[in-house]
C-alpha cells in the first residue's frame, strides 16, 4: 500500500485537476450558449438558400453552359473532402468522430478509383489525418485564437474551394462536420457542395411554371448568387461545428469533474484505512513494550 504522504500528494493532485475540469466546464457552458443561438438562427436561411441551389441544378442538368458550382466540371474523379473539427481538444470524441468519418470516407472514394484531396478546417482534424493520410491533404486553416467566427472566415473557405474547382483540381466538394442536436448530442454530417445535388424525392422546386425576368441578367446573377450560397454553408457548417465543439468539452470536464470526485473519494478511503493501521499498529507496539516491562 502507498505511503501516507504519497496518498496526501495524489488527492491533491486529483483535486487541483478537478477545479481545472470544473473550472473548464463552466467556461464551455457560457460560450455554447451563444454558440448554439447563432447556430440555430443560421439554419433557416442556410437550408432554404441549399434547396435553391438544389432546384437550380434539377433544373440546368444537361445544360453545357451551367456554371461550374452548381453542375461541378461533369466529371467524378477528383473529390475534396473538407473536414471540420476543434483547434482544441477535451472534448470527449467530437474530434475523432470527424476524423474517423473523413478517413472511412476517403478509403471508400480509393477503393473505387477515385483521386481524394482533404482540406481541414481546425487542428485538431490536421493532426489526426496527417497520421495515415498525410499525402492526401492540400491545406490546413486554422482559427486557434480567434474568439468569434464571421461570415469572412467561411468566405475564404468557400473563395479558395471555388479557385480550386476552377483550376479544375477538384470535380467534386464534400463537406463533414459535426451538426449539433443538444449539448450531449453532436450528428457527424456529410454534405455534398459541389455540385450541388438534386432535391430530394418528394421535395419540389418552389417553380409552379412561373417565369421569371432577370435583372440584370441571369449570368450575372448567379456569378454572384452562386459563391455565396457556398460561403453560407461554410458559415453554417463553422457554427454547428463551433456549438457541438463547446457542448462536447461541457460533457467531456463535467464527466471528468464527476470522474475526479469517485476518486477522491476511493483515495481518502484507503488514506484513512491506511492511517487507522498505523495508528493500531503503534498502540499495539506501546502496549507490548509497556507489557514487556
Amino acid at each position: 500500500m502507498p505511503s501516507l504522504k504519497a496518498l496526501r500528494t495524489r488527492i491533491a493532485s486529483v483535486k487541483s485537476t478537478q477545479k481545472i475540469t470544473s473550472a473548464m466546464k463552466m467556461v464551455a457552458a457560457s460560450k455554447l450558449r451563444r454558440a448554439q443561438l447563432q447556430a440555430e438562427a443560421a439554419r433557416p436561411y442556410a437550408e432554404r438558400m441549399e434547396r435553391m441551389v438544389n432546384a437550380l441544378s434539377a433544373s440546368v442538368a444537361g445544360s453545357p453552359n451551367a456554371p461550374p458550382l452548381l453542375i461541378g466540371t461533369g466529371k467524378d474523379q477528383v473529390h475534396l473532402l473538407i473536414a471540420v473539427t476543434a483547434d482544441r481538444g477535451l472534448a470527449g470524441a467530437f474530434n475523432t468522430n470527424i476524423g474517423r468519418a473523413t478517413r472511412l470516407a476517403a478509403r471508400k472514394l480509393e477503393s473505387e478509383g477515385k483521386t481524394v484531396k482533404i482540406l481541414t478546417v481546425g487542428r485538431k482534424g490536421r493532426d489526426y489525418l496527417r497520421r495515415e493520410l498525410s499525402s492526401r491533404l492540400v491545406e490546413g486553416i486554422s482559427y486557434a485564437g480567434k474568439k468569434r467566427l464571421e461570415f469572412s472566415d467561411a468566405e475564404a473557405i468557400g473563395i479558395r474551394v471555388t479557385q480550386m474547382l476552377a483550376a479544375g483540381e477538384i470535380d467534386v466538394a464534400t463537406l463533414i462536420y459535426n451538426r449539433f442536436k443538444s449539448v450531449i448530442a453532436q450528428e457527424v454530417t456529410e454534405q455534398q457542395i459541389i455540385p450541388a445535388p438534386p432535391p430530394p424525392a418528394g421535395q419540389t422546386a418552389d417553380t409552379s411554371g412561373a417565369s421569371y425576368d432577370f435583372e440584370p441578367d441571369e449570368e450575372t446573377i448567379l456569378a454572384r448568387l452562386l459563391p455565396q450560397a457556398l460561403s453560407i454553408q461554410m458559415y453554417r457548417a463553422l457554427l454547428e461545428s463551433a456549438a457541438g465543439e463547446h457542448g462536447a468539452r461541457m460533457a467531456a470536464m463535467d464527466n471528468a469533474t464527476r470522474n475526479a470526485g469517485d476518486m477522491i473519494k476511493r483515495l481518502s478511503q484507503n488514506y484513512n484505512r491506511a492511517r487507522q493501521a498505523n495508528i493500531t499498529r503503534e498502540l499495539i507496539e506501546i502496549i507490548s513494550g509497556a507489557e514487556a516491562l
